[in-house]
């Protein structure tokens, strides 16, 4: 088995050092315990070198470099102090080979996140197929979304003209004009404040102050508000009369739509006030 030679110590090597360092002016050419130094150095930072990828020389060199320079001789542990050197210098070579890149360059990259280099050579398969960059995927959720009517008066169907028609649909089962759009406004502000039209409707059911402003009784207030934003039992939920007046109106009908509904056109019909709410406010 081959022995350690005198200078796999830290001490002894720091000597040896000192002694190519100071002793001869060429000593690192022409001392022969130089040249098994390095032999000694390959052998040692071998597996190092191919850990990263690289040849035995790369960590032949590192090694040399530190070893000539001052605070190496002046270490407390001078192999400590050339391995993590050798293996700092293998880290940055191999880096600067994987960005294409010189070795001081790579050494101001690191820690960041640029990847390395990648040749089209490097795999069988195009980059179009496993490159992200080149990925799209098509947003397929408005096929989930339940189809919407068409508009055939070609008017926007948002909520003041919801609104508008939903008023335009009582007068023509016989409410007063003035009644209705009172009604059907307090009605919309109460969904707008709330939110929720199963809210509002539960805030709506249980005042005073709607029906006695439209002078009817709280059956038919409750006939206006199940009309107006639909039955909140679970099971007419996806049904017309679930959704209500307001919402079928947003969804594209149209108040003829609405009219066809007898239904629904013979409840609100039921409901109106025997009054105008103007000619009660002219006799106040």
């Amino acid at each position: 088995m081959r022995s350690a030679p005198a200078f796999a110590g830290s001490e002894e090597l720091r000597m040896l050092l000192f002694d190519l360092a100071y002793t001869t002016s060429d000593g690192w050419r022409s001392d022969p315990r130089a040249t098994e130094l390095m032999r000694f150095v390959m052998d040692k930072y071998a597996g190092l070198a191919r850990k990263y990828g690289l040849e035995v020389g790369a960590a032949a060199v590192a090694a040399f470099e530190v070893m000539r320079m001052r605070s190496t001789r002046l270490a407390q542990d001078p192999w400590a102090v050339i391995t993590h050197a050798v293996e700092l210098s293998l880290i940055y070579e191999s880096r600067a080979e994987g960005l294409l890149c010189s070795t001081g360059q790579a050494r101001k990259s690191a820690g960041s996140e640029v990847h390395d280099a990648q040749r089209f050579s490097d795999r069988e398969a195009e980059i179009v197929n496993y490159h992200p960059a080149f990925h799209s995927f098509d947003n397929l959720d408005h096929l989930h979304e339940p189809p919407k009517r068409e508009n055939v008066d070609g008017e926007p169907t948002n909520a003041l003209f919801a609104l508008d028609a939903a008023v335009e649909f009582f007068v023509a089962v016989g409410w007063p004009q003035a009644t209705a759009r009172l009604a059907l406004e307090y009605i919309a502000a109460r969904l707008m404040r709330c939110g929720d039209r199963a809210i509002a409707y539960v805030s709506l059911r249980r005042e005073e102050a709607g029906p006695a402003m439209l002078d009817i009784e709280h059956s038919a207030w409750l006939a206006v508000l199940r009309a107006v934003l639909g039955n909140q039992r679970c099971d007419y939920e996806q049904t017309s009369a679930g959704i209500g007046i307001l919402g079928r109106l947003l969804s594209g009908e149209n108040p003829d739509d609405l009219c066809a509904d007898h239904a629904l056109a013979d409840a609100v019909q039921a409901a109106a006030p025997a009054i105008p709410v103007e000619e009660v406010a002219a006799d106040v």
